[in-house]
Parts: C-alpha cells; structure tokens; sequence
C-alpha cells in the first residue's frame, strides 16, 4: 500500500504523545468502519503504519493487538493482518461466560434479552427488511421439522431471532443479537431440556415464534411487541421450572 493510500486511509486526528496505541488502533478502527477498508483485505505492516503515524514498532503491534481482541482485524504468525467483518463475537465470549454462572444469571440474560427485543421486533415490523423476513420463515420451518429434537431447534430458535434483528435493516442491531448468542443458545439449550417439556410445549414455543413472525411480517409494531411480551413471559415460568429442578432458587 503507497503512503498516499495509507494517508488517505488513516489520516485524521494527530496521534497525542499518550495513549498512542489507542490512537493508532481508533484511527485504523474508524477506516474500517467506514468501508475505506473491506473485510478480507490486508492492512499495512506493522512498520508502515508505524512511519503513518509517527510511532514505534512496538505501538503499532499494540493498536493491531487491540483490534485483533476487538474482533476487528484476524492476524496469524508471519502473515499480514486482515480486517473482518464487523460481528458480536467479542461480547458473545463475554456474555458465554456470565450466563453460566447461575440460576439468576440465567433469569437476568433472560430478561436483558425481553428488553432488548421487545425493540427490536417493533422497529423490524416498521422496516421488514426482506432478508431478514426469509431468514424468520426459514428458521420457523425447520423448528417444525425440529420438534423434539433439541440440537435443531435450539439452532433454528437462534436463527429466528437473528433473523428478527436481519429485519430491522440495521447493521449495530445486528451485531447486538450476534453478541447475545451465546446467552441465547445456553437459555434455548436448558429451556428444550428441561423435565417438564412436552411435544404440546414445543408446539407452543413455535407458535409464539409464528406469532411474533405475523406481526412483523404484517407491519405491526405494537403487536409484534406484545408477542415478543408473551414469549418471554413463558421462558420466566420455565426458569422457575428449571429453579426447582436444580434446587437453584435465587442462586
């Protein structure tokens, strides 16, 4: 890359004597961003952007280190670093590991999730993205064909509710939901397992999903709200159901 690309490239604020690697590792952060530069395409050596932006080797691996834990750039030993496409895996690493932790975890993941999807099922009945109307119709097939069989159908439950955040037509949404997955999978995981699941329940659980589905499909907003209400609603009584049967009350 010519030192032209480069400026044109990262050019910006100027890097303040302190914190240079966070300077430097915004700056690259923000061309990515910005589509200046795409997933899959190589990022300068750690020299070149050492020379770019006036700072020492040892900085520049630092700012590529931080995007590299950030999910922003995959770096591999004697190999130029790559930027990735922008997803929620950081925080799905993160979320894995408070979910597990207990009973109450699990309760309070469930309801950040109510919270935060409550939202999201209204603005995706306003902007019914058709892509993400394909994935919740696809994802609400293969629940059918998943009936009692938990590994499919905690897969196609995630699917939907990526979908869901598809339809909205916005991409930090998007990525919200990709963070949440693992909360998502463990919920879904122990919900399909647990003792008192029953093929009547399984069927239940795909008709709140359909029921969410019409209303967004439909266009309306407040109605896809209220079904993503219901939904949650009968996810807090089954984690009552699993409180009991783990003697886990509170914990």
């Amino acid at each position: 890359m010519s030192d032209a690309k480069q400026h044109s490239i990262f050019s910006g604020k100027a890097v303040s004597p302190s914190r240079l690697a966070d300077a430097v590792s915004d700056a690259i952060a923000a061309a990515l961003l910005d589509g200046k530069i795409q997933p899959g395409d190589a990022l300068p050596p750690e020299g070149e952007i050492a020379r770019e932006f006036g700072v020492s080797r040892p900085i520049a691996r630092e700012a590529l280190r931080q995007l590299t834990s950030a999910g922003l750039v995959t770096t591999q030993q004697g190999k130029v670093a790559r930027a990735r496409a922008l997803s929620g895996e950081p925080m799905d690493r993160i979320y894995g590991y408070a979910v597990r932790a207990s009973i109450k975890s699990l309760m309070e993941a469930n309801e950040m999730r109510r919270v935060l999807e409550t939202g999201i099922a209204g603005l995706a009945a306003e902007r019914r993205d058709a892509r993400g109307l394909s994935e919740m119709r696809e994802a609400l097939d293969r629940m059918e064909r998943a009936l009692g069989q938990a590994g499919a159908f905690t897969d196609a439950d995630l699917t939907f509710h990526h979908g869901m955040a598809m339809a909205t037509g916005n991409a930090m949404i998007r990525i919200q939901i990709e963070g949440l997955r693992s909360i998502h999978r463990e919920v879904s995981e122990i919900f399909t397992a647990r003792n008192a699941r029953t093929q009547k329940d399984w069927q239940a659980t795909v008709q709140r999903h359909r029921a969410i589905y019409d209303a967004i499909a439909g266009g309306d907003a407040t109605l896809a709200g209220q079904a993503v209400r219901l939904h949650y609603e009968a996810t807090d009584i089954a984690s009552l159901e699993i409180a009991a049967d783990t003697g886990k009350h509170g914990q």
